[in-house]
């Protein structure tokens, strides 16, 4: 008579369960610049137009982070931007959509906007801090000054290994720290608009920023870099002030 053996029950594998990741931000740079023509109409049509979009504007910050800078008489192409942070595209969309749809939105052209989200670098660790501090979470230090722009790195910097990447990058950590007063912020573009980051840097002090930049330039990484520009000065001020100070 054949017998067939039973196996030795095996122990169960039990998988720890994965941790829930941390949801990122999409962050927009928007960049406006107002007709002229706004200021031809009737003192109280500008009044009621401005209360509007100061109403729109108080009704996003209550459930997303909203922060006004000026660039009137920086930039001749832009007066004012917004940047925005938050969980769901219909946020962007619909401040977007109720600005347009607004008394003044006829008149307010949006000159240039940049589309990131936020993202853990992968040239530095979860747990840095200072220049290069890889949040996921978007927290303005609200200083005075903000500067913006795209930035586009060559294919050949992403064809070498990422051993060497980072040891260029972590010359440009180490220019970073020198300059305690400017932090940065650094958002990933890949596939969600035409450039690969957007760099914003908070600082109190211009000069510093510029020594900063100027200094960067001459590190090894910036061999690699496509494109950086436009770049915008942007100065912090409620958003009344700068409705008021051009003409709104």
């Amino acid at each position: 008579t054949l017998t067939t053996a039973t196996p030795a029950t095996q122990p169960e594998q039990t998988t720890a369960p994965a941790k829930p990741k941390q949801p990122r931000q999409l962050v927009r740079f928007t960049f406006y610049k107002l007709d002229p023509q706004w200021q031809l109409l009737p003192a109280k049509t500008r009044q009621q137009g401005r209360q509007e979009l100061l109403g729109i504007f108080a009704e996003y910050e209550q459930h997303s982070l909203v922060r006004s800078y000026a660039l009137y008489g920086l930039r001749s192409d832009c007066d004012f931007m917004l940047w925005q942070a938050t969980y769901a595209v219909d946020d962007l969309q619909g401040i977007s959509s109720k600005i347009r749809r607004s008394a003044m939105g006829p008149y307010l052209r949006e000159a240039q906007a940049f589309l990131s989200m936020t993202k853990r670098s992968v040239y530095v660790g979860k747990n840095a801090r200072g220049v290069h501090d890889p949040r996921l979470v978007i927290t303005p230090q609200d200083k005075k000054y903000l500067f913006v722009y795209p930035f586009v790195k060559t294919r050949a910097w992403y064809a070498l290994p990422l051993e060497e990447r980072k040891r260029m990058m972590n010359e440009h950590i180490r220019v970073g720290i020198t300059y305690p007063s400017v932090s940065l912020n650094t958002t990933y573009s890949f596939g969600l608009d035409d450039q690969e980051f957007v760099v914003a840097f908070e600082t109190d002090n211009i000069s510093d920023f510029l020594d900063l930049v100027q200094e960067l330039r001459e590190s090894e990484a910036s061999r690699y870099t496509l494109r950086d520009t436009p770049m915008f000065t942007c100065v912090a001020q409620p958003l009344d002030a700068i409705l008021e100070a051009i003409g709104a």
